[in-house]
C-alpha cells in the first residue's frame, strides 16, 4: 500500500491517516484494546498505524474502518460537497497492497453517506484475504469485468466470470481471490445502510 517513504499510494501521509484513526476512535469513546478487539488487528499494530509509522495493508485498513463503522474512503478523504461531484481519473484514491492487488475509489465522500464504489485489480494468482463483516443492514455488489473472481461469503465460495454479477449481505465474511494465471478486474459498490439485517440463505450458517 506504500506510495513511498511515509505515505501512502493515495497520496495521503501515514502521519494524517493515523491522526484520523485515533480521532475516530475517541470520538466513540473506543480505547486502542477495545479497536483491536473489534477489529481482530494486534494492539502494537493499531498503536503503530495511528502514530504513523507503520503502512497498513488494505485489508488491516479495511478492517480498521469496519471496526469504526465507516470505509476506507471516508478514511482517506474528507466530505465533498453532495451536489454534483467529478472526479477525475487523477483525483480518484488509488490504495496498493504489497500482495499484488490495488483498490480505486471511485466515489466521493459525502456528508453523512456511508458508501463506496471501487475497482479492484488482482494479479494472477492473488489473494486479497478476508475481510470482516460490516453492520447489520449493509449490502455489497460486484461485477466482474475480466478474468475470473473467486468469491467467498462466510466459507462458501463460488467463481465469477466476467460478465457475472452478484448481491450479497455485507454483514457476513467475505473473501477476494483470483486463482487464474490472468489479472482480474472487477467493481464492487458497499453501502452501509441500517435497514436491519438480513435473513440467512439457504445453506449458510449464522
Amino acid at each position: 500500500m506504500a506510495g513511498g517513504a511515509g505515505f501512502l499510494s493515495s497520496g495521503l501521509s501515514m502521519t494524517e491517516l493515523g491522526l484520523r484513526i485515533r480521532a475516530r476512535r475517541r470520538a466513540q469513546g473506543l480505547a486502542l484494546e477495545q479497536l483491536a478487539e473489534l477489529s481482530g488487528v494486534s494492539r502494537s499494530m493499531v498503536s503503530d498505524v495511528e502514530r504513523g509509522t507503520k503502512t497498513p495493508t488494505v485489508l488491516v485498513l479495511d478492517r480498521l474502518a469496519t471496526a469504526l463503522g465507516t470505509s476506507i474512503s471516508r478514511l482517506l478523504d474528507e466530505p465533498a460537497g453532495n451536489a454534483f461531484v467529478l472526479l477525475r481519473n487523477g483525483q480518484q484514491r488509488v490504495v496498493r497492497d504489497p500482495a499484488g492487488w490495488e483498490r480505486r475509489i471511485l466515489s466521493p465522500v459525502l456528508p453523512g453517506v456511508e458508501f463506496e464504489f471501487m475497482r479492484t485489480v488482482l494479479g494472477p494468482g492473488v489473494d486479497a484475504g478476508e475481510f470482516s463483516p460490516h453492520r447489520p443492514g449493509s449490502r455489497e455488489y460486484v461485477a466482474v469485468e475480466s478474468g475470473r473472481l473467486t468469491l467467498t461469503i462466510d466459507g462458501q465460495a463460488s467463481t465469477l466470470e466476467a460478465g457475472d454479477s452478484v448481491y450479497y449481505p455485507g454483514d457476513c465474511r467475505h473473501a477476494f481471490a483470483n486463482s487464474g494465471d490472468v489479472e482480474c478486474v472487477y467493481y464492487l459498490v458497499m453501502d452501509l445502510g441500517t435497514a436491519g439485517p438480513h435473513a440467512a440463505w439457504p445453506g449458510r450458517e449464522r
